[in-house]
C-alpha cells in the first residue's frame, strides 16, 4: 500500500487524501480543460473511488453539469476532481491540488488534436482525442510498469 497523500483547494476549505498510487496520469488538452484550467492542460491521476477521501469541507459540482461531474471548492472555485460518466468507482483527481504533486511528467496526452501547437508534455502516448475504451486496460498495465527510474536533474536542468 502506498503512503497516503494528502491535498486541497487554494483556500484550504476542502481537504481530500489518496491512499493508493495512482492507476494513469493524463493530461488533457481539450478546450474544455483549457478554459477550466486556464492553462494549456490539466493533470490528473487516476484513482480507484475507495482510495479517494474527501477529509475536510464540501466540493461542490461545477464546470460542465453533466454526466461526468467535475467538483469544486464552492468558496475559492478550485477545480479539484471528477468522477467521469460511465466509469463507477474511479475518480480523476487534479494533480496540482496535491500538496507534494508528483514531479514526473504525465503518462498519456489526450485530445492533442485541440492543444495549443507549443504545449508538449511529453507524455509516453498522445491521442488526438480519447483512446479507444479497449485501450485504457493496456495503457494502465504500462503505466504500472514503466521505468520509475527517472532523476530529478529531468525536470530541472
Amino acid at each position: 500500500m502506498a503512503d497516503v497523500r494528502q491535498g486541497g483547494c487554494r483556500c484550504g476549505k476542502v481537504r481530500f487524501e489518496v491512499s493508493d498510487e495512482p492507476i494513469l496520469t493524463v493530461a488533457c488538452h481539450c478546450t474544455g480543460c483549457q478554459r477550466m484550467s486556464a492553462s494549456a492542460f490539466s493533470l490528473s491521476e487516476g484513482y480507484s473511488s475507495d482510495a479517494f477521501q474527501i477529509t475536510a469541507g464540501t466540493p461542490v459540482i461545477g464546470g460542465i453539469h453533466g454526466p461526468t461531474r467535475h467538483y469544486h471548492c464552492d468558496y475559492c472555485k478550485s477545480w479539484l476532481y471528477t468522477e467521469p460518466d460511465a466509469i463507477e468507482g474511479f475518480v480523476n483527481v487534479r494533480s496540482t491540488m496535491f500538496d507534494e504533486p508528483r514531479p514526473e511528467r504525465p503518462f498519456v496526452n489526450v485530445f492533442v488534436s485541440e492543444s495549443l501547437p507549443w504545449a508538449r508534455t511529453g507524455a509516453a502516448h498522445s491521442y488526438d482525442k480519447l483512446p479507444a475504451m479497449e485501450e485504457w486496460p493496456t495503457l494502465i498495465g504500462a503505466f504500472a510498469q514503466r521505468d520509475r527510474a527517472w532523476s530529478k536533474e529531468e525536470f530541472n536542468p
